[in-house]
């Protein structure tokens, strides 16, 4: 079942698998901001919850207990429960049987998407409905459709950061042989680049100052991606040539290296008190 918000600009279709966003479709251009899923990666846009990535072993303890869970946690890959409100959409998910043999602690997840104009904001509540500490981590994963017009090229497609950055980029060695390093790094915008994606595997950047990032084409502002608040922001694109690039706005991350045992302690892991709420929000604009 598709849940639909619209107006006179934007047309956004939703699924209960994942809660993704399986459409948004701009109304004045007639074109398609989202990836479908149909080349390289079988992804859309997922939320990652209770893990960014994984462990460095795939699996973790808890209490002298192993638990192991699918990369990037859960949501990615459950159905949620939603709701169709005639001004938003909001999915739900509870803990259970399933989910309690992968990640021993009991939560309640819900997302909400409004269209306001072009502007799509999705915020997230995340609460702790057991009785001891919750440690998680969260970021989403929206792939957008680059280029998006006929006879368009990939590479004339550009990031425009709010502001000049001198950020810190996150270089890790595969083989986890040496530790991840932290690379000083100078920008204000970004042509894409598929090769330089592959030669990282993905580009995470650490403590960015801009709010926001504009998607142009050859100047022209095609989309503005709001992801303030998050701490890290990474860019992937499937090691198969795909017309799509994903920016990824994370909590926390996947382990580079070896040695990162404790699951409470793992860098960008959010500690969250029984019956505490933790609550996030990002946002896109066709422009």
């Amino acid at each position: 079942m598709a849940f639909i918000l619209e107006n006179e600009h934007c047309r956004v279709e939703c699924i209960e698998k994942s809660g993704q966003i399986q459409h948004f479709i701009d109304k004045d251009r007639n074109v398609e901001l989202m990836y479908q899923g149909d080349q390289g990666w079988s992804g859309m846009n997922p939320t990652l919850f209770p893990l960014v990535g994984n462990t460095w072993t795939k699996d973790y303890q808890i209490d002298g207990k192993t638990y192991a869970m699918k990369n990037h946690g859960l949501i990615r890959y459950a159905t949620l429960t939603g709701v169709q409100n005639p001004d938003s959409i909001v999915f739900t998910y509870d803990s259970n049987e399933e989910t309690l043999k992968q990640y021993p602690f009991p939560f309640h997840y819900e997302m909400k998407y409004v269209l306001e104009g072009k502007k799509l904001t999705i915020s997230y509540k995340i609460q702790n409905t057991g009785n001891q500490d919750m440690p998680f981590s969260f970021g989403l994963h929206p792939a957008f459709r680059i280029p998006q017009d006929p006879g368009e090229k990939y590479e004339d497609y550009s990031f425009e950061y709010e502001v000049e950055e001198n950020a810190r980029q996150l270089i890790m060695d595969p083989s986890g042989e040496t530790p991840y390093q932290l690379k000083d790094v100078c920008f204000k915008s970004w042509k894409l680049n598929r090769d330089e994606i592959y030669d990282v595997g993905t580009i995470i950047y650490q403590d960015l100052k801009s709010k926001y990032l504009l998607v142009s084409y050859k100047n022209e502002p095609r989309i503005r991606f709001n992801f303030e608040r998050f701490p890290y922001l990474a860019i992937w694109t499937h090691e198969v040539k795909s017309d799509f690039i994903c920016i990824e706005p994370w909590y926390g991350h996947a382990d580079f290296e070896p040695g990162h045992n404790d699951f409470y302690s793992r860098e960008g892991t959010k500690i969250l008190k029984p019956e505490a709420t933790f609550e996030t929000e990002y946002s896109f604009e066709a422009l």
